[in-house]
């Protein structure tokens, strides 16, 4: 299995090396990720100017473009075989209304619009507390397994997001949920003509049995996204 591994955090994040060590006991990973954090870029592409790849060790890529063209390049050229395209692990959640804002999920998209199957995955952190990237691995291992399992649906991927757990609590449950459709909060401080906004993500609206809801009450919320 041939994996294409990328994110919106960057080249260097924590949260990629973790996806990588979870992706590395089922097959074969080659990153190609953003050379900087572009978290929230959504699927903005580079078509105007020219894209720089350098291979910063074997098999990792750092792009200077968006997660959506570090897929196109990497499908392009330096890995065309993939099998599928792996997105994260994100640092921070993305649920609901997040996917059409995020470039983790984009990433994964671009590969469902060029016939490869993906996942978008993403690590729920609450509000300055840290993340433990060892546990997150240990779940992400099994989930992964079980998705690629499953036969693929043409023009659909998966968006997968683990909670954020005390160290003492039980390991979360696999939760298969909708996409929450309540917006996010529409909160801004206003500053001498300025805009700051600060509406409390972790307040946000949540349907029962959403993948909001799912996520926030300690539990590993997947979800099928189609496309078309």
């Amino acid at each position: 299995m041939e994996f294409l591994l990328t994110n919106d955090d960057g080249i260097v994040a924590e949260g990629l090396y973790a996806l990588s060590r979870a992706a590395a006991t089922l097959g074969e990973t080659t990153w190609v990720a953003p050379h900087v954090h572009l978290s929230g870029c959504s699927h903005r592409v580079t078509t105007d100017q020219p894209l720089r790849a350098t291979e910063q060790a074997p098999k990792r890529w750092a792009v200077e473009g968006t997660p959506a063209d570090c897929v196109r390049v990497g499908l392009a050229h330096l890995l065309p075989g993939a099998d599928w395209v792996l997105s994260g692990l994100n640092h921070g959640g993305n649920l609901g209304a997040d996917v059409h804002i995020s470039g983790t999920v984009a990433a994964v998209r671009e590969g469902v619009l060029h016939g490869k199957p993906g996942i978008a995955w993403s690590q729920y952190r609450k509000r300055n507390q840290e993340t433990d990237w060892d546990r997150a691995v240990r779940w992400t291992v099994p989930v992964l397994a079980d998705l690629i399992a499953r036969p693929w649906v043409p023009g659909t991927f998966w968006n997968v997001n683990l909670p954020h757990l005390e160290p003492d609590d039980p390991d979360p449950r696999v939760v298969f949920c909708p996409l929450e459709t309540g917006p996010l909060p529409l909160s801004f401080r206003h500053d001498a003509g300025l805009y700051h906004y600060n509406g409390n993500y972790h307040e946000r609206p949540r349907r029962a049995g959403s993948d909001v809801d799912v996520c926030f009450s300690g539990h590993i919320a997947v979800t099928r996204i189609t496309l078309y």
